[in-house]
């Protein structure tokens, strides 16, 4: 499985769109476009496409916050995998690429993320790559939690 990461593009942003997660999964994150419109708003968010073998299989947005804590901070805001390719490792696959091109674009320590606990699935893949709550929760009451690097 060959892996890479595209920003968004005029190219690929129909694809993009097109993305959409499982209906039981629709209230735990927003649309792509939710994603893109809060990328306009919020430059610091880098929308990308994720790729297996050249075929768009998913999407994550990130991002560095520097005005958070002291040395600010990494967050991986939103991350899925389009609902015909889950439950087939790309969740795996992509998330392991997203966090080595996190500590390579930022030379971060650490990368956060949020998500509501009730997000079972979510919260088991995060949990074996090593995220732990921090007993924060976001503006949307969402947990928080962190990776140590």
């Amino acid at each position: 499985m060959s892996i890479s990461i595209h920003d968004v593009t005029k190219e690929n942003k129909e694809d993009i769109l097109s993305l959409s997660v499982s209906e039981s999964q629709t209230n735990f994150i927003e649309t792509t476009e939710q994603c893109l419109d809060d990328a306009k708003e919020y430059p610091e968010f880098k929308p990308v496409g994720l790729y297996s073998n050249k075929e768009l299989v998913g999407f994550a947005m990130y991002g560095y916050f520097p005005e958070e804590m002291k040395n600010g901070r990494v967050w991986l805001d939103r991350f899925l995998i389009d609902a015909k390719y889950q439950g087939i490792g790309y969740g795996k696959a992509m998330l392991t690429a997203l966090i080595q091109k996190l500590v390579q674009e930022f030379s971060c320590q650490e990368i956060y993320l949020s998500l509501y606990e009730d997000n079972q699935s979510a919260l088991r893949l995060y949990e074996k790559f090593g995220f732990q709550f921090n007993g924060e929760s976001d503006i949307n009451n969402e947990k928080v939690m962190v990776k140590i690097i």
